[in-house]
């Protein structure tokens, strides 16, 4: 992007790299959540969950740096589709920490009582957990074919989720004695496939700043039709 105003550019990195970091601030957030409960080690996730107000403060000031550039520069193009973005990439991520730190609460909450089976729980977290990362380097590359692959790997994801659930249900119809651990273990599982659909609502707005196309309410095929028209 380039501009007649160097300071322009400079504000524009600036919010680059707050969001950046940001998402740096909820990568390890989900990994210490996860981690916190799969080792059972409540003190971890009490700091994940302290770590949380991080997360939010950073929102603000988010917030803070897009309201100054539309006020003052007015931005077009895609100056205009990058703040816009930035806006609904925040929300997202600040909703990603909130899903890190609910699954912290439930390590808490469960006080040691977690199933050695984890029903695939950690296969699932792997996947998320990488979801985001590409969902990030997206965003700090522009880069549309990563975007569009986060997008084609979220379907496995709720995939995954949902043959855990029906495990979880069979395991608690057989046993009544693990309805509580079970129940505990599918808020969890969702939660990590909320954060996944998150880190698609992220690689949406990827292709939205580099491309301009809003893809949020077409599947993957249509999305990846739309992009190749622009290269014919």
């Amino acid at each position: 992007m380039q501009h007649t105003t160097k300071r322009f550019d400079e504000e524009l990195m600036q919010l680059k790299e707050h969001v950046l970091s940001m998402g740096a601030l909820v990568e390890r957030a989900i990994k210490q959540s996860v981690r916190s409960l799969l080792e059972h080690d409540e003190k971890r996730a009490l700091r994940t969950i302290d770590r949380d107000h991080a997360i939010n403060a950073m929102e603000v000031e988010c917030d803070v740096l897009t309201r100054d550039i539309l006020v003052r520069r007015q931005p077009a193009a895609i100056d205009l589709r990058f703040v816009l973005a930035v806006m609904k990439v925040v929300t997202d991520l600040e909703r990603m920490g909130d899903l890190a730190a609910g699954i912290a609460q439930g390590t808490i909450r469960s006080s040691g009582n977690i199933p050695q089976d984890y029903s695939n729980l950690d296969a699932i977290a792997e996947k998320v957990q990488r979801q985001v990362h590409r969902a990030l380097d997206a965003l700090a590359r522009g880069d549309v074919d990563l975007a569009l692959l986060v997008i084609e790997k979220d379907s496995g994801i709720e995939r995954l989720y949902k043959r855990m659930y029906r495990e979880l249900l069979t395991y608690m119809m057989e046993d009544p004695r693990s309805i509580s651990a079970s129940f505990m273990l599918s808020n969890v599982a969702k939660n990590l496939e909320r954060i996944a659909a998150h880190a698609t609502n992220i690689a949406e707005m990827v292709i939205y700043i580099e491309k301009g196309h809003d893809i949020r309410h077409v599947d993957h095929d249509a999305a990846s039709r739309i992009l190749a028209e622009d290269d014919d």
